[in-house]
């Protein structure tokens, strides 16, 4: 008999589910290209350079999961990693989608990315939540708010993460977190649970997979 949600150690779980095996098993560049739908994904989205690729890394202890870049726009395709078991049998997927806003590419590039993330997140029924990485030393900008405001749109499940928690002054933590929330309640599709994060320190990761683990055990895997 498996216990009741709230009876669970999430944090233990998230611990496990990130600490087995993840593996990279596909890029996409074209929406007809995505991988055949399997386990729940869930996808990671921010703005070009918020720190996508070491948070991914730090989530799963490994320091080259996910390419590291001081380039923005470096991301240029979806890209699908199994986590959690061999490819086939995995039980969840990790997708890095590319930056939005800022790129250091031509504006017709930025424009097809944006066209294969939104296409993307309206036609794939496996995606539990789209985590949006929002760099905390500077808060949300108006690219943010279109992300949501797309979210909303497709009534997409979304969690706001705010990162480089180690790079914010700590009298400044509590207002960055309330103003994000504050935001956040226009917003229908968004998760009110604001989480603040560091990819160097580990802050809030724990919490980060707790939550991954409870998302799992709500959409009924064990």
């Amino acid at each position: 008999m498996t216990d009741a949600p709230d009876e669970r150690d999430f944090v233990e779980e998230g611990r496990k589910l990130f600490a087995g095996p993840c593996e990279f098993i596909w890029a996409s560049s074209k929406v007809d290209n995505l991988p055949p739908m399997g386990p729940v994904e869930i996808a990671f989205a921010g703005r070009s350079n918020v720190g996508k690729s070491s948070l991914l890394n730090a989530l799963t202890n490994r320091k080259a999961l996910a390419r590291v870049s001081n380039t923005p726009g470096r991301t240029q395709q979806l890209n699908f990693f199994a986590l959690g078991a061999p490819p086939g049998s995995e039980k969840l997927r990790l997708v890095d989608l590319p930056g939005y806003g800022y790129a250091a590419v031509g504006r017709e590039k930025v424009d097809a990315w944006t066209k294969l993330i939104h296409s993307y997140m309206r036609g794939r029924a496996t995606l539990a939540r789209v985590y949006v990485l929002v760099d905390g030393r500077h808060g949300l900008k108006d690219t943010d708010d279109e992300m949501f405001t797309l979210l909303d749109r497709s009534a997409m499940s979304y969690q706001v993460v705010l990162t480089k928690h180690d790079e914010v002054k700590k009298s400044d933590i509590d207002k960055r977190l309330s103003a994000t929330a504050d935001a956040l309640r226009k917003h229908p599709a968004a998760h009110p649970e604001v989480l603040f994060t560091s990819s160097e320190t580990g802050e809030g990761i724990p919490e980060f997979r707790a939550g991954v683990a409870r998302l799992l055990a709500e959409r009924g895997v064990a």
